[in-house]
Protein backbone atom coordinates (compact mmCIF):
# COMPACT_ATOMS: atom_id res chain seq x y z
CA UNK A 1 0.00 0.00 0.00
CA UNK A 2 1.29 3.41 -1.09
CA UNK A 3 2.65 5.45 2.15
CA UNK A 4 -0.16 7.85 3.56
CA UNK A 5 1.37 11.42 4.48
CA UNK A 6 -0.46 14.52 5.82
CA UNK A 7 -0.18 15.67 2.32
CA UNK A 8 -0.26 12.75 -0.04
CA UNK A 9 -1.89 15.25 -2.43
CA UNK A 10 0.67 17.38 -3.27
CA UNK A 11 -0.18 19.40 -6.82
CA UNK A 12 2.98 21.12 -7.18
CA UNK A 13 4.54 17.34 -6.96
CA UNK A 14 1.45 16.24 -9.68
CA UNK A 15 2.61 19.43 -11.67
CA UNK A 16 6.17 18.18 -11.80
CA UNK A 17 5.57 15.30 -12.50
CA UNK A 18 3.18 15.88 -15.45
CA UNK A 19 4.67 18.87 -16.85
CA UNK A 20 9.08 18.71 -15.76
CA UNK A 21 10.93 21.81 -15.77
CA UNK A 22 8.15 23.30 -17.30
CA UNK A 23 6.68 23.37 -14.13
CA UNK A 24 8.60 25.87 -12.60
CA UNK A 25 7.07 28.62 -15.18
CA UNK A 26 3.45 28.02 -13.33
CA UNK A 27 2.68 31.43 -11.15
CA UNK A 28 2.14 30.92 -7.58
CA UNK A 29 -1.26 32.34 -7.75
CA UNK A 30 -2.06 29.71 -10.57
CA UNK A 31 -1.08 27.24 -8.07
CA UNK A 32 -3.15 28.22 -5.05
CA UNK A 33 -5.49 28.54 -7.53
CA UNK A 34 -5.11 24.71 -7.87
CA UNK A 35 -4.70 23.54 -4.31
CA UNK A 36 -8.06 25.43 -3.86
CA UNK A 37 -10.33 23.79 -7.00
CA UNK A 38 -9.13 20.70 -5.95
CA UNK A 39 -9.60 20.75 -2.49
CA UNK A 40 -5.86 19.88 -1.76
CA UNK A 41 -6.96 20.34 1.83
CA UNK A 42 -10.30 18.71 2.47
CA UNK A 43 -9.21 15.65 0.42
CA UNK A 44 -5.74 15.23 2.83
CA UNK A 45 -7.66 15.27 5.20
CA UNK A 46 -10.19 12.71 4.26
CA UNK A 47 -6.70 10.60 3.32
CA UNK A 48 -5.09 11.07 6.61
CA UNK A 49 -7.94 10.08 9.18
CA UNK A 50 -8.86 7.46 7.09
CA UNK A 51 -5.05 5.92 6.36
CA UNK A 52 -5.96 2.35 7.59
CA UNK A 53 -8.13 1.75 5.19
CA UNK A 54 -8.07 0.65 0.88
CA UNK A 55 -10.21 -0.83 -1.09
CA UNK A 56 -14.09 -1.17 -0.45
CA UNK A 57 -13.97 -0.12 3.05
CA UNK A 58 -12.00 3.28 1.88
CA UNK A 59 -15.05 3.57 -0.86
CA UNK A 60 -17.48 3.33 1.69
CA UNK A 61 -15.66 6.16 3.92
CA UNK A 62 -15.95 8.03 1.20
CA UNK A 63 -19.61 7.77 0.48
CA UNK A 64 -19.46 8.44 4.32
CA UNK A 65 -17.66 11.26 4.56
CA UNK A 66 -19.50 13.07 1.72
CA UNK A 67 -23.05 11.86 3.42
CA UNK A 68 -23.94 10.18 -0.42
CA UNK A 69 -26.94 8.17 0.33
CA UNK A 70 -27.64 5.60 -2.65
CA UNK A 71 -31.12 4.25 -3.81
CA UNK A 72 -30.23 0.98 -5.23
CA UNK A 73 -32.81 -0.39 -7.78
CA UNK A 74 -32.05 -3.95 -9.48
CA UNK A 75 -29.87 -5.16 -6.45
CA UNK A 76 -30.96 -8.77 -7.42
CA UNK A 77 -29.54 -8.39 -10.88
CA UNK A 78 -25.71 -8.61 -9.82
CA UNK A 79 -24.99 -12.93 -10.80
CA UNK A 80 -23.88 -14.61 -7.61
CA UNK A 81 -20.75 -14.27 -6.83
CA UNK A 82 -20.06 -17.48 -6.39
CA UNK A 83 -21.15 -19.25 -9.77
CA UNK A 84 -17.43 -19.00 -10.73
CA UNK A 85 -18.24 -16.37 -13.61
CA UNK A 86 -16.64 -12.95 -13.82
CA UNK A 87 -18.32 -9.96 -15.20
CA UNK A 88 -17.54 -6.91 -16.87
CA UNK A 89 -19.97 -3.51 -15.32
CA UNK A 90 -20.24 -0.50 -17.29
CA UNK A 91 -21.93 2.70 -16.32
CA UNK A 92 -23.16 5.99 -17.62
CA UNK A 93 -20.09 8.64 -15.92
CA UNK A 94 -22.68 11.92 -14.96
CA UNK A 95 -20.49 12.82 -12.10
CA UNK A 96 -16.86 12.15 -11.86
CA UNK A 97 -16.54 11.37 -8.33
CA UNK A 98 -19.15 9.90 -6.50
CA UNK A 99 -20.43 7.95 -9.49
CA UNK A 100 -17.00 5.65 -9.55
CA UNK A 101 -17.05 5.67 -5.54
CA UNK A 102 -20.58 4.55 -5.28
CA UNK A 103 -20.36 2.14 -7.80
CA UNK A 104 -17.19 0.30 -6.63
CA UNK A 105 -18.67 0.15 -3.36
CA UNK A 106 -21.80 -1.95 -4.30
CA UNK A 107 -20.30 -4.06 -6.84
CA UNK A 108 -16.71 -4.55 -4.57
CA UNK A 109 -19.06 -5.03 -1.37
CA UNK A 110 -21.21 -8.13 -3.35
CA UNK A 111 -18.29 -9.72 -5.05
CA UNK A 112 -16.18 -9.78 -1.65
CA UNK A 113 -13.72 -6.97 -3.12
CA UNK A 114 -13.07 -8.67 -6.53
CA UNK A 115 -12.95 -5.69 -8.94
CA UNK A 116 -10.79 -3.65 -10.83
CA UNK A 117 -11.28 -0.30 -12.19
CA UNK A 118 -9.75 1.17 -15.55
CA UNK A 119 -9.20 4.86 -14.16
CA UNK A 120 -7.33 8.30 -15.11
CA UNK A 121 -3.98 7.42 -13.58
CA UNK A 122 -4.33 10.78 -11.61
CA UNK A 123 -6.38 9.06 -9.26
CA UNK A 124 -3.40 6.67 -7.98
CA UNK A 125 -2.35 9.54 -5.92
CA UNK A 126 -5.59 8.14 -3.67
CA UNK A 127 -3.85 5.75 -1.90
CA UNK A 128 -7.23 3.50 -0.47
CA UNK A 129 -7.97 3.59 -4.19
CA UNK A 130 -5.12 2.71 -6.12
CA UNK A 131 -4.80 -1.05 -5.18
CA UNK A 132 -8.48 -1.13 -7.06
CA UNK A 133 -7.22 0.50 -10.46
CA UNK A 134 -5.29 -0.15 -13.73
CA UNK A 135 -4.44 3.38 -14.59
CA UNK A 136 -5.11 5.26 -17.98
CA UNK A 137 -3.43 8.50 -18.76
CA UNK A 138 -5.55 11.32 -19.42
CA UNK A 139 -3.12 13.97 -19.59
CA UNK A 140 -0.25 13.02 -22.00
CA UNK A 141 1.28 10.27 -24.08
CA UNK A 142 -0.76 7.39 -23.15
CA UNK A 143 1.60 4.87 -22.07
CA UNK A 144 2.95 2.15 -23.90
CA UNK A 145 2.03 -0.69 -21.73
CA UNK A 146 -1.62 0.46 -21.91
CA UNK A 147 -2.97 -2.87 -23.93
CA UNK A 148 -0.86 -5.18 -21.37
CA UNK A 149 -2.26 -3.66 -18.77
CA UNK A 150 -6.27 -4.00 -19.78
CA UNK A 151 -5.26 -7.43 -21.02
CA UNK A 152 -3.97 -8.27 -17.43
CA UNK A 153 -7.17 -6.86 -16.06
CA UNK A 154 -9.22 -8.81 -18.22
CA UNK A 155 -7.63 -12.11 -17.85
CA UNK A 156 -7.35 -11.49 -13.57
CA UNK A 157 -9.70 -13.09 -11.79
CA UNK A 158 -11.67 -10.10 -10.89
CA UNK A 159 -14.63 -8.60 -11.80
CA UNK A 160 -14.16 -5.47 -14.43
CA UNK A 161 -15.94 -1.90 -13.68
CA UNK A 162 -15.79 0.36 -16.43
CA UNK A 163 -16.92 3.89 -17.55
CA UNK A 164 -16.33 3.42 -21.40
CA UNK A 165 -17.08 7.12 -21.99
CA UNK A 166 -13.85 8.10 -21.29
CA UNK A 167 -14.87 11.23 -19.68
CA UNK A 168 -17.94 12.36 -17.26
CA UNK A 169 -20.84 13.02 -19.47
CA UNK A 170 -20.95 16.45 -21.45
CA UNK A 171 -24.36 18.28 -21.91
CA UNK A 172 -25.13 18.49 -25.54
CA UNK A 173 -28.01 20.41 -26.78
CA UNK A 174 -29.13 21.01 -23.31
CA UNK A 175 -29.03 17.08 -22.55
CA UNK A 176 -26.46 15.62 -20.15
CA UNK A 177 -25.36 12.62 -22.09
CA UNK A 178 -22.09 10.72 -22.00
CA UNK A 179 -20.51 10.80 -24.92
CA UNK A 180 -20.10 7.76 -27.49
CA UNK A 181 -18.62 4.43 -25.86
CA UNK A 182 -15.41 3.17 -26.50
CA UNK A 183 -15.63 -0.65 -27.86
CA UNK A 184 -12.99 -2.14 -25.59
CA UNK A 185 -15.40 -3.38 -23.07
CA UNK A 186 -16.97 -5.16 -25.71
CA UNK A 187 -14.07 -6.71 -27.19
CA UNK A 188 -12.07 -8.12 -24.18
CA UNK A 189 -15.23 -9.02 -22.44
CA UNK A 190 -16.41 -11.37 -25.79
CA UNK A 191 -12.30 -12.33 -26.11
CA UNK A 192 -12.61 -13.20 -21.99
CA UNK A 193 -16.05 -14.42 -22.05
CA UNK A 194 -17.22 -12.13 -19.51
CA UNK A 195 -20.96 -11.02 -19.51
CA UNK A 196 -21.59 -7.37 -19.64
CA UNK A 197 -23.70 -5.88 -16.52
CA UNK A 198 -25.38 -2.35 -17.04
CA UNK A 199 -25.86 0.34 -14.81
CA UNK A 200 -27.10 4.00 -14.83
CA UNK A 201 -26.34 6.42 -12.35
CA UNK A 202 -28.59 9.26 -11.89
CA UNK A 203 -26.92 12.48 -11.24
CA UNK A 204 -25.46 15.75 -12.82
CA UNK A 205 -22.78 18.55 -12.43
CA UNK A 206 -23.03 21.64 -12.20
CA UNK A 207 -24.17 24.23 -15.57
CA UNK A 208 -20.21 25.91 -14.90
CA UNK A 209 -18.68 22.61 -15.54
CA UNK A 210 -20.69 22.20 -18.33
CA UNK A 211 -19.92 25.42 -19.12
CA UNK A 212 -16.00 25.00 -19.33
CA UNK A 213 -15.95 21.41 -21.18
CA UNK A 214 -18.31 22.97 -23.91
CA UNK A 215 -15.55 26.09 -24.19
CA UNK A 216 -12.42 23.89 -23.80
CA UNK A 217 -14.04 21.85 -26.95
CA UNK A 218 -15.16 24.74 -28.96
CA UNK A 219 -11.53 25.81 -28.51
CA UNK A 220 -9.74 22.31 -29.23
CA UNK A 221 -7.66 22.37 -26.27
CA UNK A 222 -6.35 19.04 -25.89
CA UNK A 223 -5.89 19.55 -22.32
CA UNK A 224 -9.35 18.22 -20.51
CA UNK A 225 -9.27 21.44 -18.05
CA UNK A 226 -12.40 20.27 -16.92
CA UNK A 227 -11.17 17.29 -15.20
CA UNK A 228 -9.57 20.02 -13.16
CA UNK A 229 -12.79 21.05 -11.38
CA UNK A 230 -14.21 17.37 -10.38
CA UNK A 231 -12.81 17.54 -7.10
CA UNK A 232 -14.89 20.48 -6.53
CA UNK A 233 -17.87 19.55 -8.45
CA UNK A 234 -17.33 16.21 -5.99
CA UNK A 235 -17.84 18.45 -2.80
CA UNK A 236 -20.72 20.51 -4.55
CA UNK A 237 -22.71 16.81 -4.71
CA UNK A 238 -22.46 16.60 -0.98
CA UNK A 239 -25.49 15.15 1.39
CA UNK A 240 -27.19 14.28 -1.71
CA UNK A 241 -29.24 11.05 -2.56
CA UNK A 242 -28.64 9.37 -5.96
CA UNK A 243 -30.43 6.41 -7.66
CA UNK A 244 -28.36 3.57 -9.08
CA UNK A 245 -30.03 1.02 -11.62
CA UNK A 246 -28.69 -2.64 -12.17
CA UNK A 247 -29.94 -4.11 -15.15
CA UNK A 248 -29.44 -7.62 -16.17
CA UNK A 249 -26.57 -9.12 -17.49
CA UNK A 250 -25.96 -9.34 -21.37
CA UNK A 251 -24.32 -12.61 -22.35
CA UNK A 252 -21.16 -11.99 -24.04
CA UNK A 253 -22.42 -14.17 -27.06
CA UNK A 254 -24.87 -11.12 -27.80
CA UNK A 255 -21.84 -9.36 -29.52
CA UNK A 256 -21.83 -11.51 -32.38
CA UNK A 257 -21.10 -10.13 -36.16
CA UNK A 258 -24.02 -8.95 -37.21
CA UNK A 259 -22.67 -5.19 -35.52
CA UNK A 260 -19.25 -3.98 -35.09
CA UNK A 261 -17.62 -3.47 -31.54
CA UNK A 262 -18.71 0.02 -31.81
CA UNK A 263 -21.71 -0.79 -32.88
CA UNK A 264 -22.07 -2.99 -29.62
CA UNK A 265 -20.68 -0.63 -27.82
CA UNK A 266 -23.24 2.11 -28.82
CA UNK A 267 -26.41 -1.00 -28.60
CA UNK A 268 -24.96 -1.30 -24.49
CA UNK A 269 -24.98 2.58 -23.40
CA UNK A 270 -28.52 2.70 -25.28
CA UNK A 271 -29.40 -0.10 -22.83
CA UNK A 272 -28.10 1.76 -19.82
CA UNK A 273 -29.79 5.02 -20.49
CA UNK A 274 -33.28 2.65 -20.94
CA UNK A 275 -32.77 2.16 -17.35
CA UNK A 276 -32.95 5.74 -16.35
CA UNK A 277 -36.10 6.46 -14.12
CA UNK A 278 -38.47 8.05 -15.88
CA UNK A 279 -37.32 8.14 -18.96
CA UNK A 280 -40.17 9.06 -21.98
Amino acid sequence: MTKITEKTIDVDKVLREKMGSKSKRVPTFVRNWLKRITHQDDLNQFLWENRDKEGVDWLEACLESLDTKLDIVGLENLPPKDNGRLYTFVSNHPLGGQDGIAIGAIVGRHYDEKIIYLVNDLLMNLPGLAPLCIPINKTGAQSRNFPEMVNAGFKSDKHMIMFPAGLCSRKINGVIHDLPWKKTFITKSVETHRDVVPIHFGGRNSNRFYRIANICKALGLKFNVAMLFLADEMYKNVHKTFKVTIGKPIPWQTFDQSRTPLQWAQYVQDKVYELQPNQK
